[in-house]
């Protein structure tokens, strides 16, 4: 057997930090569906989260990568881990936690646990000032007293978790399975007035949500956090209020969501204060996982990924000033690219774009610039083109009257081709063809 014991850091004393005093409890739940991904064999024992991996080290590369990915990947979640420990009984795992020990599988777990101190094993700790008058200070000198004796005096506690950690009994858990959807409340300990500092509460359910989405292998797009206000708000405003977030992208990001919220109710303005918050995901969607790259990350990379970045971005200064461009199927230059705000640009169809057959030039003039003639030649910069390919003919646009193409480019005849300028310039140029609102030269485009 290979279990692993998972001890979250200590929480603040209620004194320092007044969030809730929920917030253990609902930390440790949190971390046990976390750790569901990584086993269906996980249960809550004590003030830690233990889970059986015997059977899924094979997917996860062997014990070490399975120990550093668990550690690695708590970070990440939001999770802070104070120890992780990993031995051949869920008690010995946790008694080796408590005490700062990690390995409990390399040697014989006999040793490893006589030389640990009685607050260990919580049946032990609980008559640890009457073992101490005994002589007892670690688990040894307790499992080598009269077994008789010590059951008649303490019970049969003490020597029970003493032979579960070794072996020598068996132990039985109560597997944990995660809810089939997500909906978590919370009271908040005192009235808050001003949106922003909900996010310091809200991150507490946050935690949960991305917990049970690992536990799902699985992600949102859509999340909603609903708030009731205080009994003692003015007369005429309503009970609560919500707000609802959408993502550009699937994701079970905890830093993500959580900065997102923060931007949210950074211009929200609460009508009354808040005493109780309610966060509920929106649809649950499969996560595809990106595989890692086999290359070092350079030491300038981001830390936080494009599109986050600019989702955050387009909530801050709104969805119409940033922009992403789509392709589009059309032959003309001017409609092959349509710009969408940023918000609606991650839920558009990915469809497969055919390319054009013939070159395209780097940069795009708009509107094109009207060359001058010499002979009924063009010109560029007082210098005759030379044409060295072309003509590539265009014509279309009579289906679609587009009202961001200026007026007469949407009904195109023109004759394309690539020009060579005296200062040997690469130039994408074009004749129009029977138009009524223009004629001759113009050049559209440049090869970088």
């Amino acid at each position: 057997m290979h279990w692993l014991a998972l001890l979250l850091s200590p929480q603040p004393s209620t004194d320092e930090s007044p969030s809730c005093s929920a917030q253990p409890e609902q930390t440790q739940q949190a971390l046990a569906w976390w750790a569901l991904q990584f086993s269906p064999k996980v249960a809550r024992l004590e003030e830690a989260v233990v889970l059986e991996v015997q059977a899924c080290l094979r997917r996860f590369g062997g014990a070490a990568a399975l120990h550093a990915r668990v550690r690695d990947s708590a970070a990440q979640a939001g999770l802070s881990l104070h120890a992780l420990a990993w031995a051949p009984t869920s008690l010995a795992a946790l008694a080796l936690a408590r005490a700062g020990r990690s390995d409990g599988l390399s040697h014989d777990i006999t040793p490893l646990l006589d030389r640990l101190p009685l607050h260990c094993l919580s049946a032990v700790q609980a008559h640890a000032a009457m073992l101490a008058r005994l002589g007892c200070r670690t688990l040894g000198d307790v499992r080598r007293l009269p077994r008789a004796g010590l059951s008649r005096r303490f019970g049969k506690a003490p020597l029970q978790a003493i032979d579960q950690a070794l072996g020598m009994q068996p132990e039985a858990h109560a597997w944990l399975q995660a809810p089939a959807e997500f909906e978590a409340r919370l009271e908040l300990p005192q009235r808050v007035e001003n949106a922003q500092l909900l996010l310091q509460y809200v991150r507490h359910l946050l935690l949960q949500l991305c917990a049970w989405l690992a536990a799902r292998h699985a992600g949102i797009q859509a999340l909603t956090l609903h708030w009731e206000h205080d009994a003692m708000r003015a007369r005429g405003v309503g009970s609560g209020g919500s707000l609802s977030i959408h993502t550009s992208h699937c994701t079970r990001d905890f830093g993500h969501l959580s900065r997102l919220l923060g931007e949210h109710l950074a211009q929200l303005t609460l009508a009354a204060p808040a005493g109780d918050i309610r966060l509920q995901a929106g649809e649950v969607l499969p996560l595809v996982e990106a595989s890692a790259s086999l290359l070092p990350a350079a030491p300038d990379q981001a830390i936080e990924p494009l599109a986050q970045l600019l989702e955050r971005i387009s909530v801050r200064l709104g969805p119409e000033r940033v922009r992403c461009g789509h392709l589009q199927e059309d032959h003309r230059l001017e409609a092959m690219q349509h710009w969408r705000a940023w918000a609606s640009s991650g839920t558009a169809p990915k469809q497969a774009m055919h390319g054009p057959d013939y070159p395209q030039p780097t940069w795009l003039l708009s509107p094109p610039q009207r060359l001058s003639m010499r002979l009924d030649q063009p010109l560029y910069q007082h210098a005759p083109l030379q044409l060295l390919a072309g003509p590539q003919r265009i014509e279309g646009g009579w289906w679609q009257l587009d009202a961001a193409l200026p007026h007469g480019h949407a009904q195109q005849q023109r004759d394309y081709f690539l020009a060579l300028s005296a200062g040997h310039l690469l130039l994408w140029v074009f004749q129009q063809r029977l138009s009524e609102f223009e004629h001759g030269w113009f050049l559209h485009g440049v090869f970088a």
